[in-house]
């Protein structure tokens, strides 16, 4: 499933199109994705200007003229693509409707936004943009990690008497928002802490520590256009690259590569996710 650094490269990918442009026209060509579309989709969207296209975590918020936001989450094979760009940004012309071009945005501009999901594990809602943070998926989000809300003291809070494992704690959405499980095993390599240690007996000194690791890990990844793996792709067809610069994600039984450690990368489940790294210098 895309996490942030993914969701933030599609986000950046469609405002030179969206932000301050109408929608001519919505076409809504099912009835729902995880979810049922709320009533009146497609008519609630036609004619508005989106205003502003902004992320919350792993979601896509397009503020709209007529005082509602749009959400988007992209599930696990979401993709938002755009097509016949005036800008001449893009090389796409509109191609032909596909089998699960399930709501299309087709913009004042000309260009057109495909919201194509083969496994239908994506959702859109309407929501009011005054409340929209009361909404139900967004009320329970932590801070954002990039984000002027989340420091050290914050980070070192949260872990406070916490029995889990690090690696769970990373992954609550409620404590930092939009991390995922590649991320978090990037984070904790970098950090040289294992996954399995336990979140509340880590030093406050090396969990402060993590903050700016974590800032780092994002920002490197947004500037690689996110990972591509699977079915992820950027705005304009696009892979992301930042799966080449992996330091422990997917590299099972593969030597460590931080210098002077000659560790051999390893995999554990927990909660039924695959963690992976250096039992030699992580700790």
């Amino acid at each position: 499933m895309p996490e942030l650094p993914e969701v933030e490269t599609v986000r950046a990918g469609l405002a030179p199109v969206m932000e301050g442009v109408v929608i001519e026209q919505a076409d809504v060509n099912r009835p729902d994705l995880r979810w049922p579309f709320p009533e009146g989709m497609a008519e609630r969207l036609t004619g508005k200007r989106v205003e502003r296209l902004r992320r919350r975590s792993k979601y896509i918020l397009a503020d709209l003229s007529s005082g509602e936001t749009l959400l988007i989450h992209l599930g696990m094979s979401g993709r938002m693509l755009i097509s016949g760009d005036p800008m001449g940004q893009f090389i796409h012309d509109h191609p032909p409707a596909e089998k699960h071009d399930h709501v299309v945005f087709h913009m004042e501009n000309g260009a057109r936004i495909t919201f194509n999901d083969p496994r239908r594990f994506g959702a859109m809602d309407l929501l009011d943009t005054a409340t929209a943070d009361n909404h139900k998926l967004l009320s329970v989000l932590g801070p954002e990690p990039l984000g002027n809300d989340f420091y050290d003291s914050i980070l070192v809070e949260a872990f406070k008497n916490r029995n889990t494992p690090v690696k769970s704690a990373l992954l609550d959405q409620s404590i930092v928002a939009g991390l995922g499980n590649i991320y978090v095993c990037e984070v904790l390599f970098r950090a040289g802490i294992s996954p399995k240690r336990k979140a509340g007996r880590i030093a406050t000194a090396r969990v402060a520590a993590m903050v700016p690791i974590i800032r780092t890990v994002l920002e490197d990844a947004i500037k690689a256009g996110g990972s591509s793996l699977k079915d992820f792709r950027q705005a304009d067809g696009e892979l992301g690259y930042f799966q080449h610069s992996f330091d422990v994600y997917g590299r099972e039984s593969e030597p460590c590569r931080r210098d002077s450690c000659e560790g051999i990368i390893a995999r554990v489940v927990q909660s039924g996710r695959s963690s992976f790294y250096c039992p030699t210098c992580q700790r």
